[in-house]
């Protein structure tokens, strides 16, 4: 039928198919069903799920419980494609065979696949012929486009496998750059969520899992976003979840339960803020007071002050311990940024408890004699609750 059309005419129909199996996985897969951060209309609901089973031939249950159980136990040897534990070319080129392997776990899938469609055309169709979606797409590739069918047909298998499986899960633990200091290694691989609809932005997504909108910066695209806002002026889908915006009142003489409840809300832009008005200040200044024997100290010296714990090898450790023993300025910024995370870190505390403590984290802070330290304290009174995204 379509055998005879010029080569880049094949090449936008081929990228025209797999960007909507890229669409399905990100709308359908992960923030419909693994997050339930929106609800999409059953006709929609349905078209992704027949295509998935023509272009993946991936189990949406199998899916599921492996994206979660991947939240649940990141960056440990129970996380099913942690590059940081599997090595980032694993990830790379056998994301998808990991994928597999984990959603035929049935501990796996009991605890983390609930929820996900058990119709009839789930369990008698889809998950009973797995491959047959895959064989009747390369049937309809070679009829409609002749030989080339075949091209179009193995870059469709091939696409999903490549950039969800080992792309997102690889290099999007591995390489990039950090909005939040999530207590995983995700980073957002480019700020342009495009290619893969907005699953690039992969460290906002961890910050905020059940949020329906990966974009966090003004100039941040979330192609997926996009395609979710046109889907919900059709009255096909509905949002349910987006991340918290924190707001400020800068007339709060104190602070009260009001900010204790914002600052724990929105505990991961209080530490983006305590990053950039107070670390990055600190190490600034600190760097052009020091003399030039004494500024390779501070190489660095910021991601070792923000970075999770957790996510320091024994290098980076002695490289921080170096940097604390030797400036009292950032050891005291440090020491503040635990504290600050210990009180939301704090979960069987009653609030009088939280308020006393973020009161004494306030009135200590600007008792420190550091003038970004003291700012910050000062504007962490303003937070308040504010209305929903939605």
């Amino acid at each position: 039928m379509f055998s005879h059309l010029p080569i880049w005419a094949y090449i936008i129909i081929t990228l025209v198919l797999t960007h909507i199996t890229i669409v399905s996985v990100t709308l359908f897969l992960h923030r419909h069903q693994a997050h339930r951060a929106l609800d999409l209309h059953p006709v929609v609901s349905h078209f992704f799920r027949a295509w998935l089973w023509l272009t993946t031939g991936m189990s949406t249950a199998g899916w599921v419980a492996t994206h979660r159980k991947h939240h649940a136990r990141v960056e440990t040897e129970e996380d099913p494609h942690s590059p940081q534990v599997l090595g980032l070319r694993k990830v790379l080129w056998q994301g998808a065979e990991l994928y597999r392997l984990q959603a035929r776990d049935s501990e796996t899938l009991a605890e983390y696949g609930h929820g996900t469609p058990d119709d009839a055309l789930e369990r008698h169709l889809y998950q009973r012929f797995p491959s047959g979606g895959i064989v009747l797409m390369l049937i309809l590739d070679v009829a409609l486009f002749g030989a080339i069918g075949l091209t179009v047909w193995a870059v469709q298998m091939l696409w999903i496998p490549f950039f969800a499986a080992g792309v997102i899960n690889g290099v999007g633990h591995y390489w990039g750059y950090r909005n939040y200091e999530s207590p995983d290694a995700s980073t957002n691989i480019v700020p342009f969520g495009a290619l893969i609809g907005g699953e690039e932005l992969h460290n906002n997504h961890h910050a905020f899992a059940s949020s329906a909108r990966f974009s966090s910066r003004w100039y941040e695209l979330d192609l997926g976003w996009i395609y979710i806002r046109l889907m919900q002026w059709l009255h096909l889908a509905r949002v349910k979840k987006l991340a918290p915006r924190p707001a400020f009142d800068f007339h709060k003489p104190h602070v009260d339960l009001d900010t204790v409840r914002a600052v724990i809300s929105n505990r991961m832009h209080v530490m983006a803020h305590y990053t950039r008005d107070v670390v990055s200040r600190v190490v600034k200044e600190e760097k052009a007071r020091a003399d030039r024997a004494s500024r390779r100290l501070y190489k660095r010296s910021k991601r070792l002050l923000t970075r999770h714990e957790g996510l320091l090898d024994t290098h980076a450790r002695q490289r921080l311990n170096d940097v604390l023993e030797q400036n009292r300025s950032l050891r005291v910024v440090y020491e503040f940024s635990q504290r600050l995370q210990d009180i939301w870190h704090q979960k069987t505390a009653s609030q009088e408890k939280l308020l006393q403590a973020l009161q004494d984290w306030c009135r200590q802070a600007e008792q420190t004699g550091i003038q970004a330290l003291e700012d910050f304290a000062r504007r962490l009174r303003g937070y308040t609750l504010a209305p929903s995204p939605l």
